[in-house]
């Protein structure tokens, strides 16, 4: 089986460690390979940088259907550009944040999620509500951490856990989510000082991508997630021009 996993940024030291979060809990015989776009923002932490990610996303997903991927993973915890990618592949396409909140509405009655920026907050309620885990969801915190400085802050890790005692205090969740990528190498430890769970969304998403595999499942195409009409895209977009 082959899963490629897109890091929508183009910051490849993050993209390595995604890499190895996801190769981790690959069963045997399962190929993972991430990627970075080409082209798009360095780190995604606003509505902009998102849209901005989609098509470098999307090339991706391209690329993966040429390359005969048996499913891919959109690691970024905003699940950009996830419908979209859903209309291109062919296989089952799943989105960190989608996957690690119904990991953690498994393992209790309610989680928290710790993000980055608290201008990302937002995004994070929504898509708890578009997924249906609103009720599930008993709190969004920032640890007000930019994304790159994830790599580059000597003290990340110690930020990131005591934001997650905060919100544990505040909202007497069972499990905790990591609400950025760029955090799933530090699961096993701040689960380990908080004594909760702590779901790695990297490895949540990248499991339920064989699980619908060998089910047998893929998105389904007979409406929404049907393949895009044929249609010509103009100037710098030209390139993604469907139905040839």
């Amino acid at each position: 089986m082959f899963i490629k996993v897109v890091n929508p940024n183009t910051t490849w030291s993050m993209t390595a460690t995604i890499e190895a979060c996801a190769r981790a809990v690959a069963g045997p015989g399962t190929r993972v390979e991430a990627v970075s776009p080409t082209m798009g923002p360095p780190s995604i932490e606003s509505h902009y940088d998102e849209a901005l990610a989609v098509p470098g996303i999307l090339t991706e997903i391209e690329k993966g259907e040429r390359d005969s991927v048996d499913g891919h993973v959109i690691a970024c915890f905003g699940d950009p550009g996830l419908d979209a990618a859903r209309e291109l592949a062919g296989g089952p396409v799943v989105g960190i944040a989608e996957a690690a909140m119904r990991a953690a509405a498994v393992l209790g009655r309610g989680f928290s999620v710790v993000t980055t920026l608290a201008r990302t907050t937002g995004r994070a309620w929504d898509l708890a509500h578009r997924y249906g885990m609103r009720d599930a969801c008993r709190g969004v915190h920032a640890c007000d951490l930019p994304v790159l400085a994830l790599d580059s802050d000597p003290d990340a890790c110690r930020i990131v856990t005591e934001a997650c005692l905060d919100a544990l205090s505040e909202d007497g969740s069972d499990t905790m989510v990591l609400g950025c990528a760029g955090m799933a190498d530090l699961c096993a430890h701040i689960s380990a000082e908080i004594g909760v769970p702590v779901v790695d969304v990297v490895a949540a998403a990248t499991l339920t991508v064989p699980s619908l595999v060998t089910m047998g499942l893929a998105t389904g195409k007979r409406g929404e997630f049907a393949t895009p009409p044929p249609k010509r895209y103009a100037g710098l977009l030209d390139g993604f021009t469907t139905g040839g």
